[in-house]
């Protein structure tokens, strides 16, 4: 039998040794993910089509914010609230006293199983999964890590491949004696050892090289699609208009100065005309109004100047209380902006489908300068049809449709990508 030389059984033992540990660790890894992402995926999944229209995790909208609600309430007492908060309100007098803080009736829903809320308050305990370099502030806690999976799993990663480079120290020091090399004390050899055997391994070589490749693949891709994202965006506009202040504290409808939004492509950017209807009468703000405005708070005798700002663009001479005819136009810088190749229609989203601002704009009563809330990407755009339901009430239209899709797909609900939410022509023409 023909011997096999030393150098070649170390290096195959070098090998299968690493490649040992990685299926070890990555077995785990998918094992643990494979569980979490089933009820995060259903749990977000319902979240999206019945929670979003008045909750967010992390914000007040309609309703409170529901991150880690199981930490506020038992599992039992959501359960009642969620299917019929009306009947709980009635024979739970925390229940009822719970409801006295926002007036708007909460919709019951007597159609979820037990499992499906359980899945729906797991997402609201793990939340989305980050991107990249993004801490997920719902699910980032204690016993998770930035994917969701449990931080005990990171430290078996960590410590199989601190393992596995001890091994492969081990075994290069060997490999650097049997070829000549003076023999020194321990199991691991220095680091000027431990280089001189990588030099002499061609199979590390083309591993390191094969992993750097991988990285940085990774890094350039991961970079390449942030091109054109604008998520965050926060122009400084001429004139310190508040949302919060507006749309917040005097709860004046989006509607009512984007009057376009529910019967037009655009929402419109209202004309400083809608701003007089209301400033003619109000030439100042209250004593104790703040708004947080470039890092800056702005007080009353700040704010009251920007109201000047609106009657300069008019043409209001706020001492005779008439128009002088000279008009300087407010030049606002649009936050929102998607590319000429893509067709987007206000009205079919607002008036059709029915979705509140929110939904897009995120927390606009919120904000005192307006920001960016949403990516605004097709990925994004595209997972809000997969999980939105068609609408089919008093809609014979769509019944006949939704009839022969359902049998199609064999569910119970069509979704907005069923029903053609992903076809191409549909954003692109």
């Amino acid at each position: 039998m023909k011997s096999v030389p030393l150098h070649s059984r170390l290096t195959t033992l070098l090998l299968k040794s690493f490649t040992i540990i990685l299926f070890f660790a990555f077995s785990i890894s998918s094992y643990s993910q494979d569980v979490d992402a089933a009820r995060q995926t259903e749990g977000r999944k319902l979240f999206k089509s019945l929670c979003t229209s008045c909750h967010k995790l992390d914000k007040k909208l309609v309703g409170p914010a529901l991150g880690k609600v199981e930490e506020r309430r038992e599992n039992d007492w959501l359960k009642s609230w969620i299917k019929n908060n009306a009947e709980f309100q009635k024979v739970n007098a925390d229940a009822a006293e719970a409801a006295e803080f926002d007036t708007s009736a909460m919709t019951a829903f007597p159609q979820l199983s037990d499992k499906q809320i359980d899945d729906i308050l797991y997402y609201t305990t793990v939340g989305d999964p980050p991107k990249p370099g993004v801490v997920n502030e719902i699910g980032a806690g204690a016993s998770t890590g930035s994917d969701g999976s449990p931080k005990w799993l990171i430290y078996i990663l960590a410590a199989a491949i601190i393992v596995a480079f001890l091994i492969i120290a081990s075994l290069l020091k060997t490999i650097s004696e049997l070829k000549g090399a003076p023999k020194t004390p321990g199991a691991i050899a220095s680091l000027g050892e431990v280089w001189e055997g990588f030099k002499q391994n061609t199979f590390l070589k083309v591993l390191c090289t094969i992993f750097g490749l991988l990285i940085g693949a990774y890094v350039l891709f991961g970079t390449l699609f942030k091109v054109g994202v604008d998520e965050g965006y926060m122009p400084l506009q001429e004139i310190a208009f508040s949302h919060k202040i507006h749309a917040g504290d005097n709860k004046i409808d989006c509607q009512y100065c984007h009057s376009s939004a529910k019967h037009s492509k655009t929402s419109g950017i209202p004309s400083v005309n809608v701003c007089m209807n209301c400033h003619k009468n109000i030439s100042e703000v209250s004593e104790d109004t703040k708004v947080e405005w470039d890092g800056v708070t702005y007080g009353k005798a700040e704010l009251d100047k920007e109201i000047e700002k609106v009657y300069a663009a008019a043409g209001w001479d706020a001492e005779e209380l008439e128009y002088t005819g000279v008009e300087k136009p407010i030049k606002w810088i649009r936050v929102h902006n998607l590319p000429d190749f893509v067709y987007f229609n206000h009205s079919q989203h607002v008036t059709v489908a029915g979705l509140k601002c929110q939904k897009c704009h995120g927390p606009v009563e919120e904000m005192d300068e307006m920001r960016q809330f949403s990516p605004l990407t097709m990925g994004w755009c595209i997972d809000c049809h997969k999980d939105t339901k068609v609408d089919l009430k008093d809609n014979e239209y769509y019944a006949k449709i939704h009839k022969e899709l359902a049998k199609k797909y064999n569910v119970d609900q069509v979704t907005i990508a069923q029903l053609g939410g992903k076809e191409c022509g549909k954003c692109h023409y």
